[in-house]
């Protein structure tokens, strides 16, 4: 049994052993056909590589005589543009030798010009001094001569040729001046028509007192309340005087700022409405007067920015301007002046070719200072200039405030414009009015100031003081002096005398002569 297991397994290992050997044997040769192959198409890949290396080589050797042949026509090319280019610059080489010498003949020519104009300039100079000193010697000669040094002579010809002809001159100076009078007037007349035309308001005028109507006469005894003290705590409260006098249902509030006295009329009447007047319930009626003004002032100052079209002023400076509406100058409101010189100012500065926003704002802003004159020190000028800086207004706009009235040269148009339209607003017929005291005192100085002048006889002030005649004595001031004195008088009023408007010097010069026949 051992035995043929043996046997079994030395079977089963040959037939193993075959079946492995036939395996290999045929892996081995699918193997060895695959080389072969591979090899076979590396040979024809070297074969076909030879073939092109050969066909490369004859078109190289095709591409480098044909390279060859390029090459000697472009050197020939080459060699005659070098040759044109050759000839060119030969030419202009030559041109340039040309210039050259012609440069330099010119150079020669303008050297010897220069050293003969240096020649004739230091002849000039010593031509110049020996005249100079001939005429000073001349000069000294002809005052031993005359016995008069050259100072004295020329006063003397003045005043001789001033004698002479001083009636032509000042014919002349007349002619001159009158035909710019009337060009300048005409054109001026046209343009004020036309701004007064365009804006119209109404002439308003304001008094010191206020009347408080009263429902009955039993009301006084109240306000003035038990040994005076209600009317005393209301005087302290809104400081003004309260007068009550015989008139029947009625009080009179008094005092020199409108603001206060509006503040007591709306304060009294609501007591009076109330019925409740003792110091306390004053002082808290008051007060709340005082606030709603406030707002008052503040819708004053609006409606007059947005009629001249102004923007972006802050409020306080809003309640100052509308602290304006309750502020007269010679009667006349100052808010409103303000707003009219304005619109006038505004046409005027488009006329003119000004800026119309510039005027409008130096002629809302130039009476600002008498809002707090009463208040703070100083001209309402200087005020106004002050409060301006404050709030930043625009230095265009500060100039037309500090020169409406010539405190300082007037040195733009707008500011040229602002103070005639500060005239023009004053001087409207019944716009301003003052006392006849003050009237009568304005015309008596006018009048002292022509007639301190040398040579004036008689000296009248007409149309209620715009105009002032003067009579001179023919004798001793001739048309040449006329001239002057008139300019002289008229600036002597200007620094002196205070007036509303402008004032017209007019200078008469009569000659009479007079001979009897016996």
């Amino acid at each position: 049994m051992d035995f043929t297991v043996v046997f079994l397994g030395l079977i089963a290992g040959l037939f193993l052993g075959l079946l492995a050997g036939w395996f290999w044997f045929s892996s081995g040769k699918k193997i060895s056909n695959r080389l072969q192959a591979e090899i076979d198409q590396k040979e024809k890949e070297l074969a076909d590589t030879q073939v092109q290396i050969v066909e490369a080589r004859s078109k190289a050797k095709a591409l480098e005589a044909e390279a060859k042949a390029n090459a000697k026509e472009i050197m020939s090319e080459a060699k005659l543009q070098v040759q044109e280019m050759t000839s060119h610059v030969e030419k202009d080489r030559a041109r340039i030798e040309e210039h050259e010498k012609a440069l330099t003949e010119k150079v020669k020519e303008v050297e010897k010009q220069r050293a003969t104009l240096t020649k004739r300039e230091t002849e000039m100079k010593e031509m110049e001094v020996e005249l100079k000193e001939s005429t000073v010697k001349h000069r000294e000669a002809l005052e031993k001569v005359s016995k008069l040094s050259a100072e004295e002579a020329k006063k003397k010809l003045s005043e001789e040729l001033k004698s002479e002809f001083a009636p032509f001159f000042a014919a002349q100076l007349k002619e001159e001046q009158k035909a710019m009078e009337e060009e300048v007037e005409e054109k001026a007349k046209n343009m004020l028509a036309e701004a007064m035309q365009r804006y119209a308001s109404e002439v308003a005028t304001e008094s010191t007192t206020t009347v408080v109507q009263l429902p009955s006469d039993d009301v006084k005894g109240r306000i003035i309340g038990k040994e005076g003290r209600n009317i005393a705590a209301f005087e302290a409260a809104t400081g003004v005087d309260v007068i009550i006098d015989d008139t029947p249902g009625a009080i009179v509030i008094s005092g020199f700022d409108l603001i206060r006295r509006y503040v007591a009329k709306l304060a009294m009447e609501k007591l009076v409405e109330d019925g409740r007047i003792q110091p306390a319930r004053i002082e808290e009626v008051v007060n709340k007067v005082k606030e709603q003004v406030a707002k008052m002032l503040l819708e004053f100052g609006k409606r007059a920015t947005e009629e001249l079209g102004i923007t972006g002023y802050p409020q306080d400076l809003l309640k100052i301007i509308g602290r304006l509406r309750f502020r007269t100058s010679y009667g006349q409101n100052i808010l409103k002046h303000s707003v009219q010189m304005g619109n006038m100012g505004r046409t005027m500065a488009e006329e003119l070719g000004a800026d119309p926003l510039i005027v409008a704002e130096g002629c809302l802003l130039h009476d600002m200072g008498k809002a707090l004159d009463h208040e703070v020190s100083g001209t309402h000028v200087e005020i106004g200039v002050e409060i301006a800086k404050r709030f930043k207004v625009r230095p265009e706009v500060i100039h037309c405030i500090a020169a409406h009235h010539e405190d300082i040269p007037i040195e733009t148009a707008e500011a040229f414009i602002v103070a005639a339209a500060d005239a023009i607003s004053g001087a409207r017929p019944g716009a301003r009015r003052e006392s006849m005291e003050a009237y009568i005192k304005r015309l008596t100085e006018l009048e002292a100031t022509a007639k301190s002048f040398e040579g004036v006889s008689k000296a009248y002030a007409i149309s209620a003081g715009r105009e002032v005649r003067v009579f001179v004595d023919a004798g001793r001031v001739d048309d040449l002096k006329q001239l002057e004195l008139a300019k002289n008088i008229a600036k002597k009023i200007e620094a002196e005398l205070t007036y509303p408007g402008v004032i017209k010097v007019n200078v008469i010069r009569e000659k009479r002569v007079e001979e009897t026949a016996k």
